[in-house]
C-alpha cells in the first residue's frame, strides 16, 4: 500500500511539473489514424520519402488517400526548383524550405527509349510538363513518380511554330497546358483540359495595335551589327533548348494572360479572353548585347535583364506598368555580385515563384545560381551541387509545389 502511495505521489509530482514548464507528454501512437494523418500532412514533403521507414502505421499513412486528401488542405508549400542540365536523365531539386539539393528517382516513363532526352517545358502546381522528341507532351508528378502522356495533337498543328506552352492548375486539382503558335502576325492558341482529358478548342489571336507605341513590322527579323568586341552579333535571340519557350501564364480581373520572348527579344502579351496579342516597347535597342526572361511573381510578370554599361555588368529586374506605359525597375543584383558577369557572355534562364526568382547565369567561364527577393532585393548564392566531387552545371529551372496530392 505504500508503495502504491508513493507511486501515486510521485506521478502526481510529475504531473504537476509537467503542469507548471507547460510539457505534456504523449506519444504518436495515441493519436487515431485521422489526426495522425493530419499531423503528418504538415510535415516537410520531403518527410514523405522516410514515412516508409519509421513503423508500419506510418507506412500505410503514405498510401492512404485519406493522407493525401489531408495534404491537399495545407494551403501552400515551399518551392523545390527542378533543375536542368545538359544530361537531362536526372531529377536534381533545390528545396527552398531546407536550403538543400536532393536526388528523385527519375519517372520510369521518361526512362523509356521513345521518351529519352524528353525535354521539361512547363510548371504549375505540383506537376512538371515534358515535351518528347516527337513533340508529345508528358505530364509527371517528380514526388510520386507518376506521369501520363497527353493525346497527341493533330500533324498540322505539331509542324507550326510554337512560341509559348503554359501551365495552369485550379484549386480542384485539374489543369490545362496552353500552347500559343504560329507565325507573326497569325498566331493561334489551343488547350488541353485535364478535366476532359483532351484538347479543347483553337482560337485565333489577333494582333492589338496601340497607336501610342511604336512597333516595327520587320522588327522580328535578324539584324547583324557589330559588337564592342569587333564580333558580328545578330538581334535573334539565342536562347537555351529548356527555355526556347520562355513563357508565364497570369491571371488579372478574370482575363488569363500568357506572356512570351519573340525571337527578337520583345515581351508579347496574348489575351486568351480577349483572343488578341500585342507587343511591349524594348528594354533597350535592338542592337544591345543582352540576357533577357520573364517570370511570374505574385500573380504578375517580370522581366530580368542581364546587359552591360560603361565596363560593368548589371542584372535587374523589370515590371511593365500598364498605365503609364513603360518599364519601371523594382530590384537589382549589387554590383559587387553582377560585375563578375562583365565580358563573359552571359546566358541568363529564370523562374519566378511567390515573390523569389532563381537566375542561372552560365557562361563558358562561370556558372552560378542565385535566389532573389524581389521584395526586400535580397540576392543570395546558392551552393553548388555536386555529384561524386564534381559541381554540376544546370542550364534551367522550373519552380513546382512538391505535392504529393497532384494528380496527372
Amino acid at each position: 500500500m505504500e508503495h502504491g502511495d508513493c507511486g501515486s505521489s510521485r506521478t502526481t509530482r510529475k504531473r504537476k511539473l509537467q503542469e507548471e514548464d507547460g510539457i505534456w507528454s504523449f506519444s504518436m501512437d495515441d493519436l487515431n489514424q485521422d489526426l495522425l494523418e493530419r499531423v503528418l500532412s504538415w510535415l516537410p514533403t520531403s518527410a514523405f520519402f522516410r514515412l516508409n521507414s519509421v513503423c508500419k502505421r506510418w507506412k500505410s499513412v503514405s498510401a492512404s488517400v485519406s493522407f493525401k486528401l489531408a495534404c491537399s488542405q495545407v494551403p501552400s508549400r515551399d518551392p523545390w526548383f527542378f533543375m536542368v542540365d545538359p544530361h537531362l536523365n536526372q531529377s536534381i531539386v533545390f528545396d527552398s524550405a531546407e536550403r538543400s539539393w536532393k536526388k528523385l528517382d527519375h519517372p520510369p516513363l521518361l526512362q523509356r527509349d521513345s521518351n529519352h532526352n524528353s525535354m521539361p517545358v512547363a510548371a504549375s502546381g505540383g506537376l512538371i510538363c515534358f515535351r518528347n522528341l516527337t513533340g508529345n507532351f508528358i505530364i509527371c508528378n517528380l514526388v510520386t513518380g507518376s506521369c501520363r502522356e497527353l493525346p497527341p495533337l493533330d500533324p498540322t498543328q505539331q509542324n507550326q511554330t510554337i512560341h509559348a506552352i503554359v501551365m495552369n492548375t485550379s484549386s480542384n486539382g485539374s489543369y490545362k497546358l496552353v500552347l500559343v503558335y504560329g507565325e507573326f502576325p497569325k498566331l493561334s492558341c489551343i488547350v488541353y483540359n485535364s478535366s476532359n482529358g483532351c484538347w479543347e478548342w483553337e482560337n485565333a489571336l489577333s494582333r492589338k495595335v496601340d497607336n501610342s507605341l511604336e512597333f516595327d513590322s520587320d522588327d522580328d527579323n535578324a539584324v547583324y551589327f557589330l559588337s564592342k568586341a569587333g564580333n558580328l552579333v545578330a538581334t535573334n535571340m539565342q536562347r537555351s533548348p529548356s527555355k526556347q519557350y520562355s513563357s508565364v501564364i497570369t491571371s488579372k480581373d478574370g482575363e488569363e494572360i500568357v506572356y512570351f520572348l519573340s525571337s527578337s527579344g520583345k515581351v508579347v502579351t496574348c489575351n486568351l479572353t480577349r483572343k488578341c496579342f500585342a507587343e511591349y516597347p524594348r528594354l533597350l535597342p535592338a542592337y544591345s548585347e543582352y540576357s533577357i526572361d520573364i517570370v511570374e511573381c505574385g500573380g504578375e510578370m517580370l522581366v530580368v535583364l542581364l546587359s552591360e554599361f560603361l565596363e560593368s555588368a548589371s542584372l535587374r529586374v523589370w515590371r511593365y506598368d500598364e498605365d503609364i506605359r513603360s518599364w519601371q525597375q523594382i530590384a537589382a543584383m549589387p554590383p559587387a555580385m553582377s560585375h563578375v558577369w562583365f565580358g563573359k557572355k552571359v546566358d541568363i534562364n529564370c523562374v519566378g515563384t511567390g515573390h523569389q526568382i532563381l537566375v542561372c547565369l552560365n557562361s563558358g567561364e562561370l556558372f552560378s545560381y542565385v535566389l532573389c527577393d524581389v521584395v526586400t532585393n535580397e540576392w543570395v548564392e546558392l551552393p553548388k551541387c555536386c555529384v561524386n566531387g564534381e559541381a554540376i552545371e544546370f542550364m534551367s529551372a522550373f519552380s513546382f509545389e512538391p505535392r504529393i496530392e497532384a494528380t496527372i
